[in-house]
């Protein structure tokens, strides 16, 4: 079949290229995959000209839709203008992003942006900025959280299969127990957590250069903590001089109905990452702090691609379709009804175990006899929904939380049609 000029080879044939040319560390979801050939705001199409409603846009990336013309316009006029000369010269466009995001967008006193391509190299930067400014080397992170597959990062991860690497430093991080238990109150297991972090304080906490945590954990299930605990916790790690990252890779950009996610605990982290939907698919990160802890930056440093014209220009366009388009207040209450729908299907079905997340950033825990049965029903959902022309994804420690992420422009209507497909879908699980 051809699209647009181009020969598509099918699923078959992408899968045997990709285990014959690429890393056998890939995967991919669905024992019967399509091959993904196009997509417009919030539809992707198949191969086979299946046109798929996208619930998960390239994990929380496309937030804004796919080929969105009012941004892909301005990505385009910049490919023909300017690519590329690299922070050595003197642009624009990342000049005037980093002003964009100083005067408005960032939280507080956040006014200084240096710019990477990914998600990664921002909470790597971000790491770094900490350990120059406090001149100490270690960090605090939550149990079950992920911030990259760059070294430092992978060190402050907490989900086990995201520790790729046999050597990592076992003395940079201390991990804290995450504010969330299944078998624990809420308000519990966030008062264990903070429990936790006053003991390990107690005993070093001049060691420690900060500590990192997504606001929303996002592949580690969708954990949203009490609205009293980041206050509690920061108030904590200011006795001690010890910086708050907040790693908005996810989160960030509207998703959750602020523009921060961290926005919603009533605080003002000491560094901001971000990626992912800044760029809505064109490959742009960030690291952004105050003046005084940028000041601590002051070696010399460069991100060859980071901020480039292009995904500069492109971030540009991205903030103004969300002001404009009023997507922040949006991703609240459309995102409400998103997750109104799940708790609904709730009460009515054994096998989702519990409902969480903020806006457009929901999860739906499915919940077997064993671990095992759990992750296997999860992946069963997601393959009847796909035949449906639903994409959905996962995450969760145990890999069985059905993740909703779709674009912040999707219609409601088909959210209502994608939870009538769902309960369709569960009720015949349910009967089988």
């Amino acid at each position: 079949m051809k699209h647009e000029g181009h020969t598509h080879i099918g699923p078959e044939a992408v899968a045997a290229k990709r285990r014959r040319y690429g890393y056998p560390c890939t995967a991919h979801f669905y024992s019967e995959p399509p091959q993904i050939v196009g997509g417009k705001m919030h539809t992707l199409n198949g191969h086979d000209g299946k046109a798929y409603v996208d619930f998960f846009t390239g994990v929380s990336v496309v937030a804004c839709g796919h080929c969105n013309e009012a941004i892909t316009a301005r990505t385009i006029e910049q490919l023909q203008t300017l690519q590329h000369t690299s922070t050595i010269y003197l642009t624009q466009p990342m000049v005037d992003l980093a002003e964009r995001l100083a005067n408005g967008v960032l939280p507080g006193n956040l006014k200084r942006t240096f710019f990477v391509n990914s998600g990664s190299e921002a909470n790597e930067g971000a790491l770094l900025a900490a350990r120059l400014h406090t001149k100490r080397r270690s960090f605090l992170a939550l149990e079950y959280g992920l911030h990259g597959r760059t070294f430092l990062t992978m060190n402050v991860t907490g989900i086990p299969m995201w520790r790729a690497d046999d050597f990592l430093d076992e003395d940079v991080a201390e991990f804290i127990p995450r504010p969330y238990d299944p078998g624990m109150d809420q308000d519990a297991a966030a008062r264990r957590s903070l429990d936790a972090l006053a003991s390990v304080l107690a005993a070093k906490g001049d060691s420690f250069a900060a500590m990192i945590v997504e606001p929303i954990q996002g592949n580690g299930g969708m954990i949203v903590p009490p609205d009293w605990y980041f206050r509690e916790l920061k108030a904590m790690l200011e006795e001690y001089g010890i910086l708050l990252i907040a790693d908005e890779i996810q989160t960030g950009c509207g998703r959750t109905g602020r523009m921060f996610a961290i926005e919603h605990y009533g605080i003002v982290p000491d560094i901001l990452t971000m990626a992912k939907a800044l760029g809505n698919g064109v490959p742009i990160g960030a690291f952004c702090t105050t003046d005084e802890i940028a000041a601590s930056l002051n070696r010399p440093s460069a991100s060859t691609f980071g901020g480039n014209p292009v995904s500069s220009a492109t971030a540009l366009a991205v903030l103004d379709y969300i002001e404009q388009q009023g997507l922040v207040d949006r991703s609240r209450h459309v995102g409400g009804r998103l997750i109104e729908g799940l708790r609904e299907l709730q009460g009515r079905y054994e096998l989702i175990a519990d409902i969480r997340g903020k806006g457009f950033m929901a999860g739906a825990e499915i919940r077997g006899a064993t671990d095992e049965e759990s992750a296997a029903w999860t992946d069963i959902i997601l393959e009847r929904m796909k035949d449906e022309g639903f994409i959905i994804g996962k995450n969760g420690v145990g890999r069985n939380v059905l993740a909703f992420q779709p674009a912040m422009i999707i219609p409601e209507e088909e959210i209502e049609a994608m939870l009538r497909a769902l309960d369709q879908v569960l009720a015949g699980l349910s009967q089988s």
